[in-house]
């Protein structure tokens, strides 16, 4: 079968396109003849070689959510699976390939009336905006900055923060036709990458979720209210700088709070749960989905340019 793996890291042309044996299901694992490969953030940042000391090595095969039809299950796992549109989470590596396999636990079944496409944008970036929310313990009337709202994460957060009754949802993104956007998904305020603009917008916030992180994290958490809560899902803006944690001690009196917030610390019941009730909510239209293009397979490195450019809107999807 047809995969992309990382051939260099660093630029999106040191992905390839391979041919590799078809995987068989372990116990415990499924098949899927993959229709929509999500491509995210985590693995723009894998390619880049930023997580080189945890042991990605030349040849990684890239990918980790894919939708598509169950085409064959491992020991213990029950035959009906066999043939039924499904969402998988196949862990940092195999979604980029025309079949990939995942723990059953990994699974969900899709609800009529939702893409393969629309499940691969929602459902890995939809559990860390929930979860992110949560961990912030956001309440209605507060206000919230969601910082790199433009990608699947950001899109998600803005519309729970908006329909969990946020007295504002800021946002950062890098033009006004993306603010416009975003303010049809929820945002209220709208300010430049750097955090200026907006001259209505507030000056303090009581919870930001960053996907961005990078050289501009502490003027963001300058900026966070008496009892603030800042929560950094993603780096893809590159890593903070060593002593951003000066801020906080600097700001003692004002009780402020920063955590970083991976979806792998919520055990898997719990991520399966408020997955399937967002499938559902997209499946009748309560929460939006944003696929910024679908580009086949063989052209997974022009997918990673853009989202090095920062030109991606939402998510782009891959498709064997």
């Amino acid at each position: 079968m047809k995969a992309v793996v990382i051939r260099t890291f660093g630029s999106p042309d040191g992905l390839e396109v391979v041919d590799v044996p078809v995987p068989d299901p372990a116990p415990g694992q499924v098949r899927i003849a993959t229709e929509a490969i999500g491509v995210g953030g985590v693995d723009a940042v894998i390619r880049r070689g930023t997580l080189a000391a945890h042991g990605f090595r030349a040849g990684h095969l890239l990918g980790s959510e894919v939708a598509g039809r169950v085409t064959a299950v491992g020991e213990g796992v029950d035959a009906a699976w066999t043939g039924r549109r499904v969402w998988a989470f196949t862990g940092l590596s195999g979604g980029y390939a025309e079949q990939a396999v995942a723990g059953v636990e990994d699974v969900l079944p899709l609800p009529a009336g939702l893409s393969c496409a629309d499940a691969v944008t929602l459902g890995a970036s939809g559990v860390v905006a929930h979860f992110a929310l949560d961990r912030a313990r956001f309440a209605p009337g507060e206000t919230v900055l969601v910082r790199g709202a433009a990608g699947s994460i950001g899109l998600t957060t803005v519309q729970l923060a908006a329909g969990g009754g946020a007295g504002a949802v800021v946002v950062t993104t890098a033009s006004a036709e993306r603010g416009a956007r975003l303010r049809e998904l929820g945002a209220t305020h709208v300010l430049d990458r750097s955090g200026a603009g907006g001259s209505d917008a507030p000056h303090g916030f009581d919870v930001v979720v960053d996907v961005v992180a990078g050289p501009g994290l502490p003027y963001f958490i300058d900026r966070l209210n008496a009892n603030g809560r800042y929560v950094a899902v993603g780096v893809v803006g590159g890593q903070p700088p060593a002593d951003f944690g000066g801020r906080l001690v600097d700001a003692f009196r004002r009780s402020l709070s920063f955590a970083t917030f991976s979806s792998d610390t919520v055990p898997g019941p719990a991520r399966q749960a408020v997955r399937s009730a967002q499938f559902a909510d997209a499946a009748r239209g309560a929460l939006r989905t944003v696929v910024h293009e679908i580009l086949p397979l063989s052209r997974a490195a022009l997918a990673h340019h853009a989202m090095d450019a920062g030109t991606v809107f939402g998510r782009v999807v891959l498709t064997p």
